[in-house]
């Protein structure tokens, strides 16, 4: 499971004096345990797409930072959060290509935006940005 290697890596991290790699993924395990918290209160358990989802939504958060950080022009921090993003980046699965989102698109029925968005949801979970479905879908 992701959520256990995040762990291991956080302890290596401990070890080779990391504090870049050991910062994110204390706030990664920490957005993990509440999402847990919250899932076991409806008798639900943490998945892997919830943890790539998580991922997902941390990089993003990561990513506006760093351009406030070039903002005002402070390199050492953006090169830390990149560091950072890259850490993460290694625990999200193979994202799907354009050619393979169409290839799945033109597969449907029912290619209308609300279908093939439920679609994708349901069967590629945290392995496609939707934003990049939307954008090959009204290509089509």
């Amino acid at each position: 499971m992701i959520f256990d290697e995040l762990k291991k890596e956080k302890i290596e991290a401990l070890k080779a004096k990391n504090d870049d790699i050991k910062n994110i993924a204390n706030v990664l395990i920490n957005k993990c345990m509440l999402l847990s918290i919250t899932k076991k209160e409806k008798g639900e358990e943490l998945s892997d797409a919830d943890v790539v989802s998580l991922i997902t939504k941390t990089i993003k958060e990561l990513e506006e930072e760093k351009e406030g950080y070039k903002e005002v022009g402070n390199d050492e921090r953006v090169l830390s959060i990149e560091n950072q993003k890259v850490f993460l980046q290694k625990f999200l699965p193979k994202m799907l290509s354009e050619e393979e989102i169409k290839k799945e698109i033109l597969q449907l029925e029912d290619r209308s935006v609300p279908a093939v968005m439920k679609y994708f949801k349901t069967n590629f979970a945290g392995k496609v940005d939707m934003g990049l479905v939307n954008k090959v879908l009204r290509s089509l």
